[in-house]
């Protein structure tokens, strides 16, 4: 019983570690978007630049774990890099979940998304089946004897494993788990319907007795209960803090607002257009690839010339820094600005390209695999 059951959680494990890091994967650059959080919070920004490197990495590491455990191979140090691994993230969701630092701990990535506690729970009990298989590892045989066919075979599964991150973020994730995914309609994305409930919240705050130095922390609804405030000698200290304690109708896209350099709403004119119309999204200028911004400057202006198909430039950049580069690059497209957040949501590019009509996300792409404009007005332009 004790053998299958080591066999058992060492599919489970092997098969949970594969599927974690292919998720991951997948949107390589949305992980290190996680991890620049976890960066932030433990002030090593200095590693914001490397973050999708790391990202890309761990993710082959969790994947030829999973994959070596499932195999048999090299038994021992593979079980000894599963269980730092575990602890490791352990500590980090635990740290996240405990001083609320970051609310989702990307274990998933988009495609399931898990809170901090979720996340804790879930290692926990890994790290209780890791450390059965630990310490019973030396039942555990490989499936193939060969020395050198093991070294054949986990190589290939290196290369496999590196190669599909080293692809998702060179063009674009395979499964698209955002709101902005083909086929979707974001103004519809952007509405409450009638009858949901919204998010509850509740506001704590932190008073000090100026006479006897008491501390309290009375939630909103205390405050004005026990008419606390009455009392000159209780002072309000610190910032209040709201905090979520009932979760309403989850809005899809909520943080989503195109303005101008005058802070003008555009989103209905942009996003509710009735015909083809392109939309660049380039978080951050600094960052562009220039070569990629060419192309598709070259592209709007033949479909403007001959479609009369609008093209605008969203970018989270400063009005002035816009401004200096769209003289540098010559660009022909309109230039509007949002929240870097929601920009890095909408295509994983920098610059990536969207188009859209009447609100619906007909396509979207990577700046390295746009359509030539020949290509894009027989599949789309023509048929307006």
């Amino acid at each position: 019983m004790k053998t299958v059951f080591l066999q058992i959680l060492r599919s489970f494990v092997g098969l949970l570690f594969i599927f974690s890091g292919l998720i991951k994967a997948n949107d390589p650059l949305g992980f290190g978007y996680k991890l620049q959080e976890y960066f932030e919070v433990f002030h090593i920004s200095f590693f914001n630049d490397y973050a999708t490197a790391f990202a890309i990495l761990l993710c082959t590491l969790e994947i030829v774990f999973g994959a070596l455990l499932l195999l048999g191979f090299w038994t021992s140090k593979v079980v000894w890099g599963l269980l730092i691994t575990i602890v490791f993230f352990t500590f980090l969701t635990f740290y996240s979940a405990y001083f609320e630092v970051v609310t989702s701990c990307g274990c998933f990535g988009d495609a399931i998304p898990l809170t901090p506690w979720q996340s804790f729970s879930k290692d926990i009990v890994l790290l209780v089946m890791i450390l059965f298989i630990f310490f019973n590892k030396n039942h555990i045989k490989p499936l193939i004897g060969s020395e050198k066919a093991q070294q054949v075979i986990a190589g290939l599964v290196l290369v496999l494993s590196l190669g599909f991150g080293v692809f998702t973020y060179s063009y674009l994730p395979i499964l698209d788990f955002l709101p902005y995914k083909i086929g979707n309609n974001i103004p519809q994305l952007m509405i409450t319907p009638p009858g949901a409930e919204p998010d509850v919240y509740e506001i704590n705050y932190n008073l000090t007795n100026k006479s006897t130095g008491e501390t309290k922390t009375l939630t909103d609804k205390e405050y004005l209960k026990t008419e606390i405030w009455k009392d000159q000698n209780w002072v309000i200290t610190g910032e209040p803090v709201s905090k979520l304690i009932k979760k309403g109708f989850d809005l899809k896209i909520k943080d989503l607002k195109i303005t101008d350099s005058q802070g003008t709403d555009y989103n209905q004119e942009i996003l509710e257009n009735p015909y083809y119309n392109l939309v660049i999204v380039a978080y951050d200028l600094n960052k562009t690839d220039a070569t990629g911004i060419g192309n598709l400057n070259a592209l709007a202006i033949n479909a403007a010339e001959n479609f009369n198909i609008r093209t605008v430039l969203l970018t989270s950049n400063s009005a002035s820094d816009a401004e200096k580069f769209s003289k540098k690059n010559k660009l022909v497209m309109e230039v509007f600005y949002a929240d870097g957040i929601p920009l890095k949501s909408m295509v994983r590019a920098n610059p990536g390209v969207i188009l859209l009509k009447n609100g619906t996300v007909i396509n979207k792409w990577h700046f390295r695999n746009v359509p030539s404009y020949d290509e894009m007005a027989a599949s789309y332009f023509s048929k307006n």
